[in-house]
């Protein structure tokens, strides 16, 4: 199937590894021009920029905290401005700091809604404009499923993430009218390098807890995302595409 995003430009942030670098290398692969977002222009971005560059498609490397607002809305124009264009927002970036609640302190709880949250919203207030100019756009946000069911543990995660979604609903009512669709996908457990560090016994109970008996992997997640993005998908606008094997079933 052709999903119609042949030369358009897409940003990717949390783009260096894992889903992030799944997601931009897919985009990639359907003929985007990717802005691919890091906290820093070296070490596994670059790898995904060449990756990305040896497909025929550009690809710019920016090294950007999205927890500011003032480097994220210069990352998001340069992007538009050396691309020539946007089109395609992933906000992914995201982090952990797992504590049970009464154990959680305040720099873990600020410091995950800081990237999870705010940092998406950092980057969706600096393009939507630029998507409205376009009359053509698509966002979508890396939620979690542990921000529909919550997580012992991940009180800040979980709030992170559920709040992605509500972020998602209104933007989804907000930029309707200008062709822009904005909807998040929910992961579960999805097998990376950082997971993979994860006790054994961690990844086989989530394992244990999917429908189809294996761990989701990042190009699950971004074969959905590829499709939020197409022109097969207008019509899907504020909605949250479960990932994750069946584990919330």
């Amino acid at each position: 199937m052709d999903l119609g995003l042949r030369n358009r430009v897409a940003l990717v942030t949390g783009a260096g590894q894992g889903i992030g670098a799944a997601i931009a290398t897919t985009l990639a692969a359907e003929g985007c021009h990717v802005g691919l977002v890091d906290l820093s222009e070296d070490g596994p971005v670059a790898t995904v920029a060449g990756t990305i560059s040896a497909m025929g498609v550009r690809s710019l490397v920016l090294g950007c905290d999205v927890r500011d607002p003032v480097a994220t809305r210069a990352a998001v124009e340069r992007v538009a401005g050396e691309l020539g264009g946007l089109h395609v927002v992933v906000c992914n970036a995201g982090i952990t700091n797992d504590a049970v609640s009464w154990k959680l302190s305040d720099e873990a709880w600020n410091d995950v809604l800081a990237v999870s949250l705010t940092g998406c919203f950092n980057v969706v207030r600096a393009a939507v404009p630029i998507l409205r100019t376009e009359g053509w756009g698509r966002v979508v946000a890396t939620a979690s499923i542990n921000g529909l069911r919550g997580k012992f543990g991940q009180a800040n995660y979980a709030a992170s993430k559920a709040g992605l979604i509500g972020l998602v609903k209104t933007l989804a009512r907000e930029t309707g009218a200008f062709g822009v669709t904005v909807n998040a996908v929910a992961p579960g457990m999805v097998l990376t390098d950082l997971t993979g560090q994860l006790p054994p016994q961690a990844l086989e109970g989530a394992r244990g807890e999917t429908a189809v008996g294996r761990l989701t992997e990042p190009n699950d997640v971004a074969n959905a995302v590829a499709f939020l993005c197409s022109d097969a998908a207008a019509c899907i606008t504020g909605e949250t595409l479960r990932v994750d094997a069946g584990q919330y079933i």
